[in-house]
């Protein structure tokens, strides 16, 4: 049954909402905690295409039961004073972009943060949204890339609540901005800056979340907005062919991800005489366990026990100004003709029309 919003009042100003997403973590670096995650997270049948009741017995007969545990130490390596440095880093581009949006739009608006999997959810932040009056909200998924896996399953997360609303407000959502050219622009400078400070490698990696290849097999187009990301990367850098690659990480069990997989590739470059590597993670907004643990840990390891001599990890954008301001205008440009988004707002004239929707509306036996 559709939920009623009791709260609404005829003088509260109506307002432009930001939902912005991204994937979620675990509220401790805990078995228990890192078990719930995952259950949630893993379950998502746009996570795992496979027959739910096959899916089922694996997930609750094998992988809960061994992968928990693995999982929460790693989550350990990277847990802070604060807590996940997903959800640290998410908070930091949510008050940034909040006050970024300030300065820009004309209307009243309110970023709000949701996470896919875990806590804040998608719908508690629906729900705040809808407290503080967004009539409009855009979604924005902090996927650079578009995949089911990930973009889709937002969509079906904001949907899902929504079906439980009466009144919904108007809504836009945000797919992919894998090659924007400020976000591009901003890669290419966080490349810059590093690079100013360790110097230059022998090769840049790029290392982008894999996802198994019959997903590209049936149609998803994330390995080919990867694959765009690195091109326009390497361009705006100035890069030849010799001096970068593309790789996928984070693949689990024995299906075959997208290729070359981040931990081979680095292998085989330093076998081959490649002494000085940096890699960049173009696929994450903010730094998270498979950055901070599998690039900058793991992967190092297995470079320098392969022969390599030298090798950094570039941080993601995080809030970065010029990421931050680049999120900026990509909310800009898709609420162009929400009033909010209007350079013809005028407080004061809402205001006014707001009191006289109130004083009809009382007149004719409303309560507020």
């Amino acid at each position: 049954m559709p939920q009623s919003a009791n709260t609404f009042d005829h003088s509260s100003p109506e307002r432009l909402g930001v939902l912005l997403v991204n994937l979620g973590t675990p509220e401790a670096p805990t078995r228990a905690a890192v078990r719930r995650y995952l259950k949630e997270f893993l379950w998502d049948p746009r996570v795992v295409e496979v027959p739910r009741p096959l899916w089922w017995l694996i997930l609750n007969g094998v992988i809960l039961n061994l992968r928990p545990s693995r999982s929460a130490h790693a989550y350990s390596t990277v847990w802070t004073a604060d807590g996940s440095p997903l959800l640290v880093n998410s908070r930091e581009q949510q008050g940034a972009l909040q006050v970024a949006l300030d300065e820009r739009l004309e209307g009243p608006v309110s970023v709000v943060l949701g996470m896919r999997y875990g806590q804040p959810s998608i719908a508690s932040a629906l729900r705040e949204l809808r407290e503080r009056g967004a009539r409009r909200v855009l979604v924005l998924p902090l996927y650079p890339q578009y995949s089911a896996t990930t973009t889709a399953s937002v969509f079906d997360a904001v949907t899902s609540e929504l079906q439980r609303w009466r009144w919904l407000p108007e809504l836009r959502f945000v797919s992919h901005y894998h090659d924007e050219p400020d976000y591009v622009a901003a890669l290419a400078e966080s490349v810059r800056r590093f690079q100013g400070q360790h110097g230059e490698p022998d090769r840049l990696l790029m290392s982008f979340h894999g996802v198994p290849r019959r997903y590209l097999l049936a149609g998803d187009p994330y390995h080919c907005e990867c694959q765009k990301t690195g091109r326009l990367l390497a361009e705006t850098l100035g890069l030849v062919p010799e001096e970068w690659g593309l790789s996928f990480q984070s693949r689990v069990g024995r299906e075959e991800w997208l290729r070359p997989y981040t931990d081979e590739l680095l292998k085989q470059w330093a076998k081959a005489g490649v002494r000085r590597v940096h890699v960049i993670c173009p696929g994450f907004s903010a730094d998270c366990l498979e950055t901070l643990e599998e690039i900058a840990m793991q992967n190092r390891d297995a470079f320098l026990k392969a022969g390599g001599s030298e090798y950094h990890y570039i941080p993601c954008l995080n809030d970065d100004e010029l990421h931050v301001n680049m999120l900026a205008g990509l909310v800009e440009r898709h609420c162009q003709g929400w009033p909010e988004a209007s350079a013809d707002y005028n407080d004061v004239a809402v205001s006014t029309q707001l009191r006289a929707r109130q004083e009809r509306a009382l007149a004719m036996g409303a309560k507020r």
